[in-house]
């Protein structure tokens, strides 16, 4: 069942989309050599709870972390602990939260210090495919618009895309029908209705695209142990162009990262 969302739902989670996205600022200010990714995930259970809202991933499917933290050639749902980031890593930093019984969803994909040109061109090319996905969530298309979006931007530029791992629904419940997967055909799949909220999450390889499940039962990573970045927006389907309910804006004001800033036309 695919629930369309009132203008008034919407609205709710603009509001927990707002805290959401200055959470990640505030993990953004502790993204540097020398800090471990539980102090991060520590800061985002903070902010989140000062300000009213709950930890959308603790305790979902008995997650035990406040933020998945996937490192290098992690590509989702790393767990949080004593990890020590160092110069060169790449982190993504992917945070939910529930205020006033709706869900928000984002994800960034963060440099620590200088890293190689190679893996900033992943990370610049992964950003632009998430903007290149989310212009295709318009009514009347279909979700294999999204996919193909995707998977044609990044794999004109020789980089993989994950499949096991795929873009959701998003509203009362953190996961919602229907999956938004990052790679399709055009015009193949559900149509696109006004009012669909969707989590668009392209999760995109240096290396080839197969990935495996670490022994703690969440830890994904790329087989051939390449880096992978992962970027995401909570979006609504809207006649004519899509709208962004999640920001990185709060982000960038931290980071001033220019080489990370996509322009969205």
């Amino acid at each position: 069942m695919i629930y369309l969302k009132t203008e008034e739902e919407i609205n709710l989670i603009k509001v927990s989309a707002q805290i959401l996205g200055k959470a990640h600022a505030e993990v953004a200010t502790w993204v540097k050599p020398g800090v471990t990714t539980g102090k991060l995930d520590a800061v985002a259970e903070e902010y989140i709870r000062d300000n009213g809202g709950i930890p959308s991933f603790k305790g979902f499917n008995k997650f035990p972390a406040s933020l998945c933290i996937s490192v290098n050639e992690v590509v989702v749902h790393g767990i949080p602990g004593g990890y020590v980031l160092k110069e060169g890593d790449i982190v993504s930093i992917d945070c939910g939260v529930k205020l006033n019984g709706y869900h928000s969803d984002s994800a960034y994909t963060y440099p620590v210090g200088e890293v190689s040109k190679e893996v900033m061109n992943l990370l610049t090319a992964t950003k632009k495919s998430l903007y290149k996905g989310i212009e295709q969530a318009v009514d009347g298309f279909r979700i294999g618009d999204i996919g193909h979006a995707v998977q044609s931007f990044v794999e004109d530029r020789g980089y993989t895309v994950v499949r096991e791992l795929v873009g959701h629904g998003v509203g009362r419940d953190l996961h919602e029908a229907p999956e938004v997967p990052n790679y399709g055909k055009r015009g193949k799949g559900i149509r696109l209705r006004e009012g669909m909220v969707l989590a668009i999450e392209p999760m995109i390889n240096l290396g080839a695209k197969a990935v495996v499940q670490e022994r703690d039962g969440w830890t994904i990573r790329t087989n051939d142990r390449k880096y992978s970045a992962h970027f995401e927006h909570t979006v609504v389907v809207r006649k004519g162009k899509a709208e962004i309910l999640t920001t990185f804006d709060y982000i960038e004001k931290v980071t001033a990262n220019t080489s990370l800033m996509v322009e969205v036309q």
